[in-house]
């Protein structure tokens, strides 16, 4: 019987999370373009890095390799995921859920309440990963995917519990 590869907590002392800068967006799109239907393009990633007051990002990095990256919008107390991905050699591995939890730390330091994030009905991997860290659905966005036209399920998650309130 093979071995099994190592969960998250085998590789948290050689990770790091920053925030995402333009170097590393050859890395991020060669993970975006495995990881979505429609990825983003490197000027949409440009735009959100530069001009978006609302927008952080973030990468985690193994050395100099971006392993997985995560983004959001705060707008006022509100979070809002906007991507998240991993890296196919490191998935399996609960790194989702690291980075994913790591997101919600951050917004709840940049004043987040609630966070909200839509996901595919076809994309059960991620709705059991949000349903496990706390999100549940409140609604549907009829056609929201353009390339398919595939509905959204809107999911939300209280932060307060997170804030130590």
């Amino acid at each position: 019987m093979a071995a099994k590869e190592p969960l998250i907590h085998d590789l948290t002392e050689e990770l790091i999370i920053i925030p995402m800068e333009k170097e590393h967006l050859d890395q991020v799109l060669d993970i975006e373009q495995v990881s979505f239907p429609t990825p983003w393009s490197r000027n949409s990633y440009l735009r959100e890095l530069s001009d978006n007051q609302f927008a952080y990002y973030y990468v985690c990095l193994q050395g100099e390799q971006v392993v997985g990256y995560m983004g959001m919008w705060i707008i006022i107390d509100e979070a809002h995921v906007t991507t998240i991905a991993v890296h196919p050699d490191f998935r399996g591995r609960q790194l989702g859920r690291y980075l994913l939890e790591e997101l919600m730390l951050r917004a709840v330091v940049l004043g987040a309440d609630k966070i909200t994030l839509e996901v595919r009905p076809s994309n059960e991997p991620a709705q059991k990963l949000y349903r496990r860290v706390g999100f549940v659905p409140a609604g549907l966005r009829k056609g929201y995917y353009s390339d398919t036209k595939e509905d959204a399920i809107i999911m939300w998650k209280h932060l307060l519990d997170l804030r130590g309130d």
